[in-house]
């Protein structure tokens, strides 16, 4: 192409980019962070506090809207700009062919960037190359390519130009054609880019991304339970209004007291909480080295029930290791071992991790076979027709050692086992020391071996040799292919992808918090059962791409659900399964995987995880990037996910409960009282003093046994919970109402500032401590006690809210110090109130089976 039709086909086909995938925008991130049913609520109160000239409270609900909104925009934006970096879009050069010229057109050989590439382009390619676009071959050499990213399996695929493809040739499988995101491994080549950006075959994998995300159910249950508390807010506030009205005939301060009720009632600091609990666990994790992009699959990973994963590279280390090495009978032999490194140390050309893990085996088991012995004479390369590679050597001990196997000049040969055998017409007897007929016996006795070892997940290699005459004077010679004829088979060696150390510790780690693993691998169904069963995962139902295709929906769901590890699967599979997980089984689902192929199901996963070694794509849409492949950090995201979704259910239940049965008590004093209880200064400081005392929430520990199980919200589960415990609050304030009547005669307009000053003191001190009672099953202060963050907070807000009282301060909001016997009932009625609240915990435990 000349530069000015390349110009315009890119001005026409758009950059060569896969998928227009962009972060979002600092103002985007900043709309989400806003936008919570809470922060509009408290926007509204405070509008509301402005108009009833209120400005105090007005201003403390926005100061509470902005450190919530703050909080949660700085880590996301941190975390985004952190994830951007490390998936930019790598400058790749690539060397295509130009021509230049108005008049004679002159050929040239220029780089370009990947994205300026356009269809119509001729591209050059080495090893180490990326494929820019979707590639016709026109020339190549011993072109070997991996096609991992795409498909998932372990190994390299062979490539020819010179071939005439089937139309029936599955398109992965053609030997002519490579596509964008491979790479090439060894070889080199020309080919014509056939297709660029969203017409490459890696752009049909994303045409559904971003739609399979499923609904946050912790979002939706915090809207629902929002829906729910302004109706509720506006019914008793409505009331309350009227009430307070009808008896004192100021309509002003009626209003205004209605609307601290409205304060008092919302749940103020959830979104602080929220986001401050995230935010904590998000650089708990980035000290793991992960960079969490959305706060939200913290979250989501303590809901977590069900983990997939992608086998290469996460379970395993994705290299070969050597395991066996086998004579033809199946019986270890060292001579097969000695035969086999020698090639592999002499060979030069295409040098494969086969190569190096036969090496690495022989000089990690202390074998010395003394290469020093032997001098190179000459090397057959490895090409996609053979599929081997021999090595011919030449013996300097030739008198020493002129009966032993090492006798004057060899040839070495190793490669493919049935490509092996078709060269070797005799059979080597190690035991017997003799050479006899390959027979068709001995040739289905090796094939059968072979493909036992493959059901075992191995990869196989045959190795064969020939003794040479020697040409004394002549080390220069020459071989070519045709020496590889009537050779003598010695053995098979085996290989595998081996797991992980810490695959296994983590998976158990994993399934004793109630997280089970599934494997979604492109890989082989006897390479992943293999490895499966290294790590300690079952086997007993399993089932492969090809046989899901043939399913109707309803065996197709079932057959999901039971199954534990899916093999040959293509990225379309890998996302119906985890759709089908999510929508069938009810799971939370998290994604581990870092090729495009695991995109698609990344994109649709509750948790979508990838690493930073990962195919840019897959790091675009995980919500959480490892920085090192360690599933051990996954097990610490699980239980920090559960910690923080145990705060959060924590300040909800307890918040909700304290304010709905305040609010009740305060609604019932109201008519019984015929005043107001509190003014609504005294009740939006009791309200702010409560609120503050909660931001220590986010730094309680649990218990152990809640992070052993996934927790999942429930809004019915809120729903019973706060009518089992909102009435327990309602039952003490109407004690201490009770108590104050009657004990001390203020139940008249005279003795106001007594009745406000006590109530003021037992409804912060009861709102201050509810939360040792709901944060536990157990006995609070006596089995469990909270986390010296909330014990301090519980100490100095009860603190301020007792000595304010004898402060000018209190004077000025209303406030007279109150009597010891005052204090003498607080303790009994807070006794009784733990007692009782404590008997109802454990009636609805034996009911319901759960607490928080």
């Amino acid at each position: 192409l000349s530069f000015t039709e390349a110009e315009r086909r890119l001005k026409e086909n758009g950059p060569n980019l896969p998928l227009e995938y962009s972060f979002p925008s600092w103002w985007h991130l900043l709309w989400n962070a806003f936008f919570h049913p809470f922060n509009i609520i408290l926007i509204v109160l405070s509008a509301l506090s402005y108009i009833a000239s209120d400005g105090s409270n007005g201003c403390i609900m926005l100061v509470l809207v902005f450190i919530s909104v703050a909080l949660r925009f700085y880590q996301e934006y941190s975390s985004s700009k952190a994830a951007m970096k490390l998936s930019e879009f790598v400058r790749c050069p690539i060397k295509v062919q130009r021509c230049a010229g108005r008049v004679v057109q002159t050929e040239l050989l220029v780089q370009v960037d990947q994205k300026d590439v356009v269809p119509g382009d001729i591209v050059i390619f080495e090893p180490g190359d990326l494929f820019p676009g979707d590639v016709r071959l026109l020339t190549s050499k011993q072109l070997v390519v991996s096609q991992s990213s795409l498909t998932g399996e372990f190994g390299t695929t062979e490539k020819t130009a010179d071939i005439s493809e089937d139309q029936s040739t599955p398109l992965l499988d053609l030997k002519n054609i490579c596509f964008m995101g491979t790479s090439v491994i060894s070889g080199s080549g020309t080919g014509l880019v056939v297709s660029t950006g969203s017409k490459t075959y890696m752009s049909t994998m994303f045409s559904n991304i971003g739609k399979q995300k499923p609904p946050d159910e912790f979002e939706n249950g915090i809207r629902r339970i929002s829906y729910v508390l302004v109706s509720v807010m506006l019914v008793i506030a409505t009331i309350i209004v009227l009430v307070d009205y009808f008896t004192s005939r100021f309509l002003s301060e009626s209003i205004l007291f209605g609307i601290s009720v409205a304060s008092a009632l919302t749940p103020q600091m959830l979104p602080l909480i929220v986001n401050t609990s995230l935010a904590k666990g998000a650089l708990a994790m980035a000290k793991d080295r992960c960079i969490v992009k959305s706060l939200t699959a913290i979250r989501d990973m303590g809901s977590m029930d069900i983990l997939c994963i992608d086998k290469t590279g996460t379970l395993t280390m994705n290299s070969a290791m050597m395991v066996n090495h086998f004579d033809s009978w199946g019986l270890p032999k060292e001579k097969v071992l000695c035969f086999g490194f020698l090639n592999s140390y002499f060979k030069t050309e295409q040098k494969y991790p086969l190569d190096d893990a036969i090496l690495a085996y022989v000089y990690t088991n202390g074998y010395r076979f003394q290469p020093s012995k032997w001098v190179k004479i000459d090397e057959i390369p490895f090409d996609f027709t053979r599929r081997r590679v021999s090595v011919i050597l030449e013996t300097e001990l030739i008198a020493e050692d002129k009966n032993g196997p090492f006798f004057d000049r060899i040839v070495i040969t190793k490669g493919a086992l049935e490509e092996v055998i078709k060269i070797c017409s005799f059979i080597e007897q190690v035991d017997k020391g003799e050479i006899a007929i390959f027979s068709e016996e001995d040739h289905q006795r090796i094939l059968n071996m072979g493909e036992e070892l493959s059901n075992d997940g191995l990869r196989v290699l045959g190795v064969a040799m020939k003794r040479l005459e020697l040409q004394r004077g002549n080390r220069n010679e020459a071989y070519d292919e045709t020496v590889e004829c009537e050779m003598v088979f010695l053995g098979l060696i085996s290989f595998f992808d081996p797991p992980k150390d810490s695959a296994k510790q983590a998976l158990w780690r994993l399934a004793e918090k109630g997280v089970k693993a599934k494997v979604l691998t492109g890989d082989s169904l006897s390479l992943a059962i293999r490895i499966c069963k290294e790590v300690g995962i079952r086997t007993t139902h399993v089932i492969t791409g090809p046989d899901l295709e043939l399913l109707n929906e309803d065996p197709f769901h079932e057959t999901v659900k039971r199954s534990t590890v899916l093999a040959r699967l293509t990225p379309t599979q890998k996302l119906r399964v985890v759709q089908s997980l999510q929508t069938v089984g009810q799971h939370v689902v998290g994604f581990l995987g870092d090729g495009v192929n695991d995109s698609l199901a990344l994109d649709a996963a509750n948790v979508g995880i990838s690493v930073d070694s990962g195919a840019s794509i897959a790091k675009d849409f995980a919500d959480i990037i490892l920085l090192e492949k360690d599933l051990n950090v996954l097990v610490a995201g699980v239980e920090r996910g559960r910690l923080t979704f145990a705060n959060t259910m924590k300040y909800i239940k307890m918040s909700v409960v304290a304010n709905i049965g305040g609010i009740l008590s305060l609604f019932i004093a109201t008519l019984v009282l015929g005043f107001e209880p509190l003014t609504p200064r005294q009740l939006l400081t009791q309200n702010f003093l409560y609120n503050v005392g909660q931001i220590a929430i986010p730094w309680d520990k649990i218990e152990e046994d809640y992070v052993k199980t996934p927790q999942k919200w429930s809004l019915k589960g809120l729903a019973t919970f706060i009518l089992w415990n909102g009435p327990v609050c309602s039952v003490c304030d109407i004690s201490a109402l009770l108590f104050i009547w009657f004990y001390y005669n203020a139940h008249s307009p005279l003795d106001l500032v007594l009745f406000r000053s006590s109530w003021f003191v037992e409804g912060l001190l009861m709102q201050t401590l509810i939360i040792h009672l709901i944060r536990t099953e157990k006995i609070p202060f006596i089995q469990e006690v909270a986390s010296w963050p909330v014990i301090c907070s519980t100490v100095i807000i009860s603190a301020i809210g007792i000595s304010i009282e004898y402060t000018p301060i209190g004077y000025v909001m209303g406030f007279r110090p109150l009597p010891l016997s005052f204090f003498g009932f607080l303790v009994v009625l807070f006794i009784g109130y733990f007692t009782l609240g404590q008997i109802v915990k454990r009636v609805y435990i034996m009911v319901y089976k759960t607490w928080l």
